[in-house]
């Protein structure tokens, strides 16, 4: 996949880092720490500049983010809730529990998608459950522009600093991702010994 996606880019220039960008936050397995740095790098041996780069990724991260915001907003919180206290028995999760989530997202949600900008793979996912929270449209673009941008300046700019060893930023990402992704795990399952604890107990108290 990294050649085709090099080649592309080198074929259509600023149009084919904006069409990566917009396809690898709808489809996440398209790595933005191959397209990010590798844009970087083609400064250093194309007539193409730094700022162009950020311009094409971001305006192309900021499209695939609204289209996965809009996908959040056609499932909505209310839906969700109905299939939820149909079929959600089988997971032991209620709709108020889906009420309870959404209440902690209006509550921290636009810092979630300011932190969550900068993580491989969630970075695309986050879009979507704020756009089922409701978030406000223009607050979600200011937090995602601020967290795509920060994050596409930093893989831009050390692209070009490393020139032909772009490729070493890849191998980074991949390691700086599993920490990331082991803290999360970590997090979601200590919240679900919780979860299930508190749940646990508050049968005891009943029975």
């Amino acid at each position: 996949m990294q050649t085709w996606i090099t080649e592309f880019m080198e074929q259509f220039g600023y149009f084919g880092i904006f069409l990566m960008l917009a396809l690898e936050n709808v489809f996440p397995p398209i790595p933005s720490e191959v397209i990010l740095p590798f844009g970087g790098f083609m400064t250093t041996t194309t007539d193409m500049t730094i700022p162009g780069v950020l311009v094409a990724s971001t305006a192309g991260s900021l499209l695939g983010a609204v289209i996965l915001y809009w996908i959040g907003r056609m499932l909505d919180v209310e839906r969700l809730e109905r299939i939820v206290d149909r079929w959600g028995g089988l997971l032991r999760i209620s709709g108020k529990d889906i009420r309870k989530a959404d209440a902690w997202f209006d509550k921290y949600g636009y810092w979630t998608v300011l932190f969550c900008r900068m993580i491989p793979l969630v970075r695309s996912l986050i879009s979507i459950p704020a756009g089922m929270s409701g978030m406000k449209f223009g607050v979600f673009m200011l937090f995602t522009t601020i967290g795509t941008l920060g994050w596409n300046v930093l893989l831009v700019l050390l692209g070009a600093a490393l020139g032909e060893s772009w490729e070493d930023i890849a191998g980074i990402i991949g390691t700086y991702s599993s920490v990331v992704y082991a803290i999360i795990a970590a997090g979601l399952l200590l919240l679900g010994f919780l979860y299930y604890r508190k749940r646990l107990n508050t049968g005891k108290a009943r029975g």
